[in-house]
């Protein structure tokens, strides 16, 4: 059985940092695949892809975040990170990781069953 398992998030200032991180467990591992952060922000019915690490370690992110997140991966650990800085309240979402199959972000699907996810809330 496939486990996904975030963790890190918080309540945070506006311009403070925090640092997400995913691990997987179960009989399923990173390596072969793309990871990813997805956020679901209130009010909204649908995650959206805000960064990706292939297996090359290219890094990927959408334009709200980039410049400011920051994704990486260990592959002995079953793990995959996202360093958040200068958070503004518009980064408030529950986030979730997931592995990844797809050419670019927009044609990114997921490919495990979604983990409980970590809420971050930045607000003064």
């Amino acid at each position: 059985q496939v486990q996904l398992e975030e963790s890190g998030g918080g309540l945070v200032q506006p311009g403070g940092s925090l640092r997400l991180s995913c691990q997987v467990s179960g009989r399923s591992i990173f390596g072969p695949y793309a990871v990813g952060w997805y956020r679901q922000a209130p009010g909204n019915d649908q995650r959206e892809l805000i960064a990706r690490i292939l297996t090359t370690n290219r890094a990927e992110y959408d334009s709200s975040v980039e410049g400011r997140f920051s994704i990486s991966r260990d592959n002995e650990k079953n793990t995959c990170d996202l360093q958040m800085d200068n958070l503004q309240p518009r980064d408030t979402a529950v986030y979730y990781c997931n592995a990844l199959h797809g050419l670019t972000m927009a044609t990114s699907v997921p490919d495990y069953p979604w983990g409980q996810g970590t809420q971050v809330t930045v607000s003064s």
